[in-house]
């Protein structure tokens, strides 16, 4: 009599079947956070705003979730509170995009798409010792020094090549990389789902920063560009590197496990340089490339 298959879902080849679906799921979150990114450049480069891009990234998208809200229910803002959500909306709303934004106006597009990611990572397992109390292991030691001298060669060639405005772009990179470490935490001591944390923040967004845009700032510079710039941004901000990567990095972290899951933002640098590259012809120096490849170092021990 013929033996029944194993039922403990892994395959022959010794692979779950949620393995390679996981690991696009997670790429593809990768790549929408880059993408994101290369686009708030372009939009800078032709003179949008942060503020412009600001609303893109949320505005748009806040509306979009609403139904969401009001399926979780309205009086605790969708499950996560009121007061919850208007500090997680503090921490990943407009104002960490604005704060971001400012910094390419500063700095070239590498620094912005490194130095970012790396001090979320950076901050992540300081904040994760101090905070939750984990437990700091000697190869997340010698991660978070190796990104620290990897954020110093952008930091060298800031001051070299740009000057102390330079410095100014890179921290405040480098203070959104804090914010989104922060924010991290909070999902993890709260236990947020991605999902619901999207259409708070979303919602917080319409209720607060929208009144202030349209009331005091305007739509005057962004209407300048035409229905084809601003469409570019909100599909890409507000749904490709907004609502996407959250569903794709969730899905990523069921099938693989956070473990596994967390490798996925550390790609979003180089993933950046190469669309930067690609799609606006944006050539990295070779101090950004060395800062580059130390940081991607510094992230292969600090995800150990």
């Amino acid at each position: 009599m013929q033996a029944s298959p194993p039922k403990s879902g892994i395959s022959p080849s010794g692979k779950t079947p949620g393995l390679l679906m996981g690991a696009l799921c997670g790429v593809g979150a990768a790549l929408a956070w880059a993408a994101g990114f290369a686009v708030a450049k372009h939009g800078i480069s032709i003179g949008l705003t942060p503020a412009d891009l600001a609303i893109h990234r949320y505005f748009w998208t806040g509306l979009l979730l609403i139904p969401l809200i009001v399926r979780d229910g309205v009086t605790d803002l969708g499950g996560v509170g009121w007061g919850r959500g208007f500090i997680l909306a503090a921490l990943s709303g407009p104002t960490q995009a604005l704060v971001a934004y400012t910094g390419f106006i500063y700095v070239p597009f590498g620094h912005g798409t490194t130095i970012q990611p790396a001090t979320a990572a950076l901050a992540g397992i300081v904040l994760a010792a101090v905070l939750l109390k984990e437990r700091l292991s000697a190869s997340r030691v010698v991660g978070a020094a190796t990104i620290i001298a990897g954020l110093v060669v952008f930091g060298i060639e800031s001051f070299a090549t740009i000057g102390t405005h330079g410095i100014g772009g890179d921290l405040l990179f480098a203070t959104a990389g804090a914010l989104w470490a922060l924010f991290g935490i909070l999902l993890r001591q709260w236990r947020v789902t991605g999902m619901r944390v999207a259409a708070a923040v979303g919602l917080m967004s319409v209720l607060v920063y929208s009144p202030i845009y349209f009331l005091f700032i305007g739509t005057e510079n962004m209407l300048r560009f035409g229905w084809g710039e601003n469409l570019l941004q909100i599909v890409v901000q507000g749904l490709v590197a907004g609502v996407l990567p959250i569903f794709l990095f969730a899905r990523a972290v069921t099938l693989l496990g956070a473990g596994r899951a967390s490798t996925f933002p550390a790609l979003v640098p180089g993933f950046s340089l190469i669309i930067g590259f690609l799609a606006l012809g944006i050539v990295p120096t070779i101090a950004q490339l060395i800062g580059l490849a130390t940081v991607l170092v510094g992230f292969r021990f600090a995800l150990r």
